[in-house]
Formats: C-alpha cells, structure tokens, sequence
C-alpha cells in the first residue's frame, strides 16, 4: 500500500503510512449512514486498542526519523547538571543556576559563556561585514597603511602633555623635577657627643644610618625621643618640627647647598 514511497526519506513515508492506517481504523461507519454488521463489541474493542498501539508506535518512530526534529541542541558536561546551548554566546541567556553548586576540578574548568568569543577575521567578502576595506573606509589618513598619528597627538591642537606644565598649582610635566630626599631621623642623632657636629657622612662612619641613594638629605622627626644636647646638625633642609626640637635642646641647625655642600646658614 506504501510501497512507491522512497526508502531514503523515511519520514513522509511513515507519516502517510500513519495517516491511511488511522482512515482505516476509524471508518467505521459509512458515510451513507449504513453501519456494517458487527458481530463481537469485545473482538472490535481488542482491534480498536490494538491499532491505537500500532498507531502510537509509528507516530513515535516518524517523529524519531524526521528531519526537522531539532537534535544535538543542547551540550551537557558528564558529572555536571549545568547545560547550555552550544551557540549560546550572550552570557545573560545562558542557565549558571549550577555554577555555584558544583566543586570545580582541572577536569570540568572551561570559559564563562560569551569568554571565548571567534576572531573578526577582516577582508574575507562583503558578507562579513569587514570585508573589502576592513571596516577602515576608501580614502583619508585613517585608511593608509601603519599608524596614522604619533601617541598624544590631538588633530593639532595642544595636546595635554603640553597643557599640564601651564596648570596653575603643583608643577609636573618636561622640565620639573621633584626632589627626593634621604631622610635622616631626629633618634639617629642620639649617639652624638654633646657639642659635636653632626652630618650625613659622621653619622655613616659611625654605622648610626646606612647607605643612601640620594645625595641630598633632611632631617625628619621620626619615631623616638630625641635627647641629644647641644649639638650641630648639618643637613639640606630640615622640617619645623624638627628645627624646634634640635634648637630646644640647645642644639643648632646648618644649612647646606644641595650641590657644592658648603654651610649657607646657620
């Protein structure tokens, strides 16, 4: 009855095999309004039970065969609940609701959805989107091969590292230099003899301060008591407080010039 369908394509086969065993299980009455004799109600109910189960058999096979089934659409990892389609790339859409349920091991790491997104691959047809031009236009600067502009140029007008130096305020930019100091500390004079002159180099010969990459040096108040007496402290700036502390203990304070290191002042 089926048999000029092609084997190759099996579901309109069984679809119509389906449809013509439905008609002929269901024609029970003629359309006349003739009914045909019936000897046993039990033996058609059997018939009737029977070809409903053949008739589910076929729908669940055609439907298992048919091309439009959408197959292989969803990707589950093995010990995991967590499945997401395999073209999902928009994190938002994606099911994490396992992500914070499961122990992650070196065995199921892998990228967040939408981590790992494919290359723009440029110049590859009009279809890409980026093909032809590259996305960079037909004409102008901004098209030519290698880098239109240096680093910090702004189509010509000053640019910011030329217009910080001229901000009112903190100078910073070509042509001002911070000082850093070596600092000395108040607790490292505690060593001193009373009525002594005390500089960077006396105090490294007696091991009282290391080694400093600087060549110019302040006197800061540090962390402990200061009770040196009477000493002379050279140095090429000193913080108020600790002029007030040396001055206080009848001390005195010298100034230095920061390049031929002569006294200035006392």
């Amino acid at each position: 009855m089926c048999t000029h369908e092609r084997a190759d394509n099996p579901s309109p086969f069984l679809s119509r095999c389906v449809s013509r065993s439905l008609t002929a299980s269901f024609f029970f009455y003629h359309p006349t309004g003739h009914q045909p004799p019936q000897p046993n109600t039990n033996t058609n109910y059997t018939a009737i039970m029977m070809r409903l189960a053949l008739l589910a058999a076929l729908v669940s096979a055609a439907a298992g065969f048919s091309s439009f089934t959408p197959r292989n659409l969803v990707a589950t990892n093995n010990g995991s609940n967590l499945s997401m389609k395999i073209y999902d790339w928009k994190r938002r859409t994606a099911d994490e609701s396992a992500l914070h349920e499961e122990e992650f091991t070196l065995g199921n790491l892998r990228p967040a959805p939408g981590a790992r997104k494919r290359k723009n691959r440029k110049g590859r047809g009009i279809s890409a989107g980026q093909g032809a031009t590259c996305g960079f236009g037909m004409r102008g600067q901004k098209s030519r091969a290698g880098r239109p502009t240096r680093p910090g140029f702004e189509g010509g007008q000053q640019p910011l590292y030329r217009r910080l130096p001229k901000f009112v305020g903190r100078p910073t930019g070509p042509g001002h230099e911070k000082e850093i100091f070596n600092l000395i500390k108040l607790d490292d004079l505690n060593g001193a003899a009373e009525g002594s002159t005390v500089n960077f180099d006396s105090l490294f010969e007696s091991s009282a301060v290391t080694k400093s990459k600087h060549d110019i040096h302040k006197v800061v108040v540090g962390r402990g008591d200061f009770t040196a007496k009477g000493v002379t402290v050279q140095a090429h700036a000193f913080t108020k407080a600790a002029r007030d502390a040396i001055e206080g203990s009848g001390g005195k304070c010298e100034l230095l010039s920061k390049t031929t290191n002569a006294v200035l002042e006392a």
